[in-house]
């Protein structure tokens, strides 16, 4: 795979940001379309209004009707982080709100799949709900909106997934990205999605006076940011500017001990910082043990960690959801050697692969295709889309795509082109998911790459790596480190500062096995600096001078704080 780096462009001007910033700072705002000095403010009053998104007034007085009355009400999530918060979201909002009769279920993907199907509907309607919530997905379950109909039972569909051309016949629907919604902020998370749908009923209730005739207090559901803040980084939704004010003030929450001690036991067990947590450590250390969770077992583990109100109780589940996650590192390892062993014996390279790659093989793990996919499009970057086997003949697929590529209208093509090729498909531009039979997997990796072929430019397979250009000697300093890891949050669409130099190379080891330590002194600079490069082997003991893309952060060891330089790409020579 073909790597460069490219210095982002300016697209800013610098006299719209807040005065006073680091040059630093000013450099990178302005790459990332800052347009006014606003969008650097993340108090709650910025956010969006609730009453810009579509279907929320019939939302809350479905929900508020059935609180007032006494409804049993039935959560259906997602067996992802995203899901899982969202579905401890609504259950803890519910129950301040005065909800007696809230329950969850959350389909096993290995028996049920995904979403609100037929089958786990037949599943809920031994609960006998009145109403049913599904939250993080819906939007495709149109037949499963109608065996819940069949049932007597109503449907309050909340999500975030792009819509087909059928919307199921729910009693409401609440999705920032069906046709002509006009709420701003098309990104927000199924968590984000299920925060705003808690506004709404708040704001309802209060209306009917619930409160006050129930002598509730009012919940203030700021309180639940933290769970908002989760489910949105893991997610890899874009962080726009909303999302952004939700991530920012969850994890205000989070430094300032008011989160769920669940997330602060999946921290400390993932040996993070509660009190100086960023946005990467949800997405790298909270996330994966969640979801491994809905990988390899059941999501109930998950959501019960984050409806632990006991530290104690919530510690335990967190070092289960550890192991856990141990099991499916161990799990993706394997299944990613067998891949690019695969790989190896078509005795092609990365220029003659397909420009669509489709990857099955019968041992691999339901539940770790997704990360599997994400792994080999990262390896030889391009759209991949790994297989496993499920029941009756099928296979579930996990896609993974890349900039350039809308991934669920790839294979909506595919299927308008072969009708009946894909039994099932869903998901955003650069993840879906899909189900087909196994006697087709040829057929549609065939379709699959000739449809990426057609659509996909050659020139988008290779993985530019964008820059914000060169720091200068005083800013290689555990003081701009801390700038920039406050000046986030950063994440998908607001991505982290990563700068590129020239250096010599003093000295070099590894550590951990695999990972490339090294002294760096900048050719165009005074002093050294630690750096280091995951699963990178020794350079070449003739290699004195390289090019580097990085990342300057805040590394601490034993209580001490220093800079270090998180090696992104290295180009020798």
């Amino acid at each position: 795979m073909h790597s460069s780096i490219v210095r982002r462009p300016v697209v800013t001007d610098p006299g719209v940001l807040p005065p006073g910033l680091p040059p630093v700072l000013q450099r990178v705002y302005a790459a990332r379309h800052i347009a006014a000095a606003g969008e650097l403010e993340y108090s709650l009053d910025r956010l969006q209004t609730p009453e810009q998104l579509g279907g929320l007034k019939d939302a809350a007085t479905l929900l508020a009707e059935a609180i007032t009355t006494g409804q049993r009400l039935l959560i259906v999530g997602d067996f992802d982080a995203d899901g899982a918060t969202s579905c401890a979201l609504c259950m803890r909002a519910l129950h301040s709100m005065g909800a007696k009769d809230v329950h969850y279920l959350v389909p096993n993907r290995f028996e049920y799949g995904y979403g609100l199907t037929p089958e786990i509907v037949k599943v809920a309607a031994h609960q006998q709900p009145d109403l049913i919530i599904t939250v993080d997905n819906g939007i495709s379950s149109a037949a499963g909106v109608d065996a819940a109909r069949a049932h007597g039972i109503k449907v309050l569909i909340t999500d975030h997934h792009l819509p087909g051309e059928q919307l199921p016949q729910a009693d409401a629907i609440v999705n920032p990205n069906l046709p002509g919604d006009a709420f701003p902020s098309k990104h927000l998370a199924g968590v984000g999605v299920a925060f705003y749908v808690m506004l709404a009923l708040r704001a309802e209730l209060r209306r009917r006076d619930w409160f006050a005739q129930q002598a509730l207090p009012e919940p203030n559901l700021a309180r639940l940011l933290d769970l908002v803040a989760l489910g949105t980084v893991a997610d890899v939704v874009p962080l726009d500017y909303n999302n952004r004010i939700l991530v920012q003030q969850g994890l205000q929450r989070i430094r300032s001990g008011r989160c769920v001690p669940g997330i602060r036991a999946l921290l400390e067990t993932g040996r993070r910082s509660p009190e100086r947590c960023i946005a990467t450590d949800l997405g790298f250390a909270v996330g994966p043990r969640l979801n491994a969770a809905g990988r390899l077992d059941d999501m109930v583990l998950g959501i019960e960690c984050l409806l632990a109100d006991s530290e104690s109780a919530a510690r335990g589940m967190a070092a289960q959801l550890d192991g856990l996650n141990r099991e499916r590192r161990e799990i993706e390892a394997d299944m990613q050697a067998q891949a690019l062993g695969a790989i190896r014996k078509l005795h092609l390279d990365a220029k003659q692969l397909p420009t669509g790659l489709c990857l099955f093989d019968p041992d691999w793990h339901q539940g770790v295709i997704g990360i599997l996919a994400a792994r080999i499009k990262e390896r030889f970057y391009r759209p991949v889309i790994a297989f496993a086997r499920s029941a009756n003949g099928e296979l579930k697929g996990s896609a993974r795509s890349v900039t350039g590529l809308h991934i669920r209208d790839a294979l909506d093509a595919v299927a308008a082109r072969h009708p009946g090729l894909i039994s099932r498909f869903g998901g955003h531009a650069m993840a879906a998911g899909l189900s087909l039979d196994e006697a087709k997997f040829d057929a549609f990796a065939s379709a699959f790459d000739a449809e990426v072929s057609r659509v996909l430019p050659a020139d988008a397979l290779a993985n530019v790596i964008y820059s914000d250009g060169s720091l200068h000697g005083t800013e290689f300093s555990l003081d701009t480190a801390r700038v920039l890891r406050d000046a986030g949050p950063w994440g998908q669409g607001f991505p982290a500062p990563l700068f590129d130099d020239r250096f010599d190379v003093m000295e070099q080891r590894v550590v951990g096995e695999k990972h490339l330590k090294m002294q760096l002194r900048p050719v165009e600079g005074a002093g050294q600096i630690d750096a280091i490069a995951f699963n990178t082997p020794l350079l070449a003991e003739d290699c004195r001078e390289v090019h580097m893309a990085y990342r300057l952060e805040v590394n601490e060891y034993r209580g001490v704080e220093s800079a270090q330089l998180i090696v992104e790409h290295i180009e020798t020579g």
